[in-house]
């Protein structure tokens, strides 16, 4: 859904042909989606024949022949109920370095630590390339919004992280916080919860 919305929104924006819309997102919008060209040129042709966008053939000059882009009445209507239902719906985000912190009694706290000091330099480096990006059309651009909304979400976790990075700050081991759960003794509980990561969700809550 997500991809159909911006494909299409482009085209609403104005005719393109495939390399001004991959040109467009890779410098404009790469902090949006992760949209690769080969998939946006199926999703393209897959737009084409449901009818919500319509390709001509045009020739500048001696150059070769390039497809060019444009949204259907269709089309529109599709972009409008994809818009309505992307606004309204909440999407559940998950989060591949999450899974270290599943696994990291397998390593000393102080291991962990320093990891994660490296991941913190990252996201500061981040947030300062998101915030020297230029400003559109002022402070309440769309574009600028979902900036805001992205950085906010980068300084949340850097404030977590910093958090998890304090309580392990004077920890050597990890005392006789349970590390060998099988598979088995964790589904009898009910989820995974019987590692640490519940341990730690809750002492963090409580700390804050």
């Amino acid at each position: 859904m997500d991809r159909r919305i911006l494909l299409l929104g482009l085209l609403r924006m104005q005719e393109m042909h495939g390399y001004q819309l991959n040109d467009f997102i890779d410098r404009r919008l790469d902090f949006v989606t992760d949209l690769k060209k080969p998939t946006a040129y199926y999703i393209l042709d897959k737009l084409c024949k449901d009818g919500y966008v319509r390709e001509a053939t045009e020739q500048a000059g001696n150059r070769p022949e390039r497809k060019v882009y444009y949204i259907t009445p269709e089309g529109e209507e599709c972009f409008q109920t994809l818009l309505r239902q992307n606004l309204a719906t909440f999407e559940q985000a998950y989060y591949a370095d999450d899974l270290g912190l599943v696994f990291m009694h397998s390593l000393a706290p102080q291991e962990v630590r320093t990891a994660l000091e490296k991941k913190v330099v990252q996201i500061k480096r981040e947030i300062a390339q998101l915030e020297e990006l230029p400003a559109h059309n002022g402070p309440n651009d769309p574009v600028r919004l979902v900036l805001k909304h992205k950085i906010a979400h980068l300084q949340v976790d850097l404030e977590w992280i910093n958090s998890l990075s304090r309580m392990l700050a004077d920890r050597e081991t990890w005392d006789d916080e349970p590390t060998n759960g099988t598979i088995d003794e964790c589904l009898q509980v009910g989820d995974i919860s019987n590692y640490q990561v519940k341990e730690f969700v809750q002492s963090y809550t409580r700390n804050k």
